[in-house]
């Protein structure tokens, strides 16, 4: 008989929405070796988290966090709330013998997660930052090629850009992701920091970096009265240069005002005998040109990433049967599931949270003093 993994989730809104779906869907997929049980979901709008535990299939509800993670019959807690609140909770939770999975940033700066990477170390749980796009087939394909030295022994360049527009608009509200007290950061923190995970992922450790940021709109009205108007406090837009330690060059851009971009990621890695290139908005595809083909045969190939043989794809549809963003999730949960069975937590940790913090930290410093910053 298999194990049951008690799933108890602080927040509800999007991430809630992208969780709760993983959940339960990747135990249909994929052989665990663990039944998930979506046990507690928690928030603190009581009427609006009622609606979610009946709408994503919750057992039931609970307002203050603190309950779910001292709750004895809880394995497993899952963070989606703002950032400013991760911290705490992850703390907290691993303090009680929990596995935590944390929602990306891992939290405000360095040091909250330097505390948060102490406590999960002390108490000895099993610990993830859900950074789903490590687990796109097309990019743990190129992972696997990169290892494999299909594009060369030397990565040259690492370039990314992470591309929206949904706050374009001056008249769009002064939410929660725009105040620095409780975001910390904001393009920079919100989706740089998945462009900066993915390169760490797929070429190596960060050394030093250079950057510049801006917030185009300094002002917005506020969510509850909108006639008045409160300070943005966070970074519309950030582009930085770097050297990993191997000596590959970055190039990283990541902006909220690319009017025509919605989710629009694009990474190029070229090597000493190839390149790749790939696109979210084709996830299920990944671009490689290897440069020893016969002269008049070069050029990019079109690999369609849904064969059995690759990552994470056989688990889903037959070839040419793509898969979207939700996928991402299952694939993670899957993988963290496997996790907390084995006991040995499976990156993303909350290890490498950190390292991606200490590089958002390195470039907010370069944009603020106008110098290269080493890591």
């Amino acid at each position: 008989m298999k194990r049951k993994l008690s799933v108890g989730m602080i927040g509800y809104n999007f991430m809630g929405k992208a969780h709760s779906n993983a959940w339960r869907q990747a135990g249909r997929f994929f052989d665990l070796p663990a039944e998930i049980e979506l046990t507690t979901i928690c928030g603190r709008n009581t009427a609006a988290v009622e609606k979610a535990r009946e709408r994503f299939g919750w057992m039931k509800t609970r307002a203050d966090w603190r309950e779910v993670v001292a709750d004895p019959g809880i394995d497993v807690i899952d963070i989606t709330t703002p950032n400013d609140s991760h911290a705490e909770i992850a703390i907290e939770a691993a303090k009680h013998g929990k596995a935590v999975l944390c929602e990306k940033p891992l939290a405000m700066d360095v040091a909250e997660c330097e505390a948060m990477v102490a406590a999960v170390k002390k108490a000895g749980v099993v610990n993830m930052v859900c950074h789903n796009y490590r687990r796109i087939p097309a990019i743990a394909l190129a992972k696997q090629m990169i290892e494999a030295g299909e594009i060369g022994d030397r990565i040259f360049h690492y370039r990314a850009r992470y591309a929206q527009d949904w706050i374009t608009n001056p008249q769009f509200p002064l939410v929660w992701r725009l105040q620095s007290k409780i975001a910390g950061s904001g393009t920079h923190g919100d989706i740089d920091a998945h462009i900066i995970d993915l390169g760490r992922y797929l070429v190596g450790e960060i050394k030093e970096v250079c950057g510049v940021m801006e917030t185009f709109i300094k002002e917005r009205p506020l969510e509850n009265a909108p006639k008045k108007f409160g300070k943005v406090t966070v970074d519309d837009a950030v582009s930085w240069i770097g050297r990993f330690k191997n000596g590959a060059l970055a190039n990283l851009e990541a902006t909220r005002f690319a009017h025509g971009r919605k989710n629009h990621i694009t990474i190029e890695i070229n090597g000493s005998k190839g390149s790749l290139a790939f696109n979210f908005e084709d996830m299920n595809r990944l671009e490689f040109y290897k440069a020893d083909d016969p002269e008049g045969r070069r050029g990019f190939r079109s690999i369609l990433v849904t064969e059995g043989k690759h990552p994470y794809a056989g688990a889903w549809w037959p070839p040419g049967h793509i898969i979207g963003y939700e996928h991402t999730f299952a694939n993670t949960f899957a993988d963290f599931v496997k996790a907390v069975v084995a006991g040995k937590s499976v990156q993303p940790t909350f290890t490498d949270g950190l390292a991606n913090q200490r590089v958002l930290d390195a470039i907010a410093q370069s944009a603020k003093t106008r110098q290269w910053i080493r890591i």
